[in-house]
């Protein structure tokens, strides 16, 4: 099966995320960086599924949070949204 357009644009911002410096002119917030992480996930794996981490783990509580924040979202849907932050963030740091 040929992939849509949507999936090539998302596999480019993913890649795009993946291999952009650390030291890089792009800094995104913890908040936005939360988000990239919720739609990556929406995208590539649907509906947030499994336990809500405890209070030991307050990182994995978030990114569970921002996670099942999406429930519902199509996979399409969410590899948009990943697409258009990636365009935001390079307007703003580009």
């Amino acid at each position: 099966m040929a992939k849509s357009n949507i999936q090539n644009k998302f596999e480019a911002a993913v890649e795009k995320v993946r291999t952009a410096p650390a030291d890089g002119p792009i800094k995104p917030s913890n908040e936005i960086k939360l988000r990239m992480y919720a739609l990556y996930r929406q995208a590539t794996d649907g509906d947030v599924s499994g336990k809500r981490p405890g209070l030991l783990d307050p990182v994995g509580r978030f990114k569970y949070d921002a996670w099942a924040k999406l429930a519902g979202t199509s996979k399409d849907a969410a590899m948009q949204d990943y697409v258009a932050e990636v365009a935001a963030l390079e307007r703003k740091y580009g």
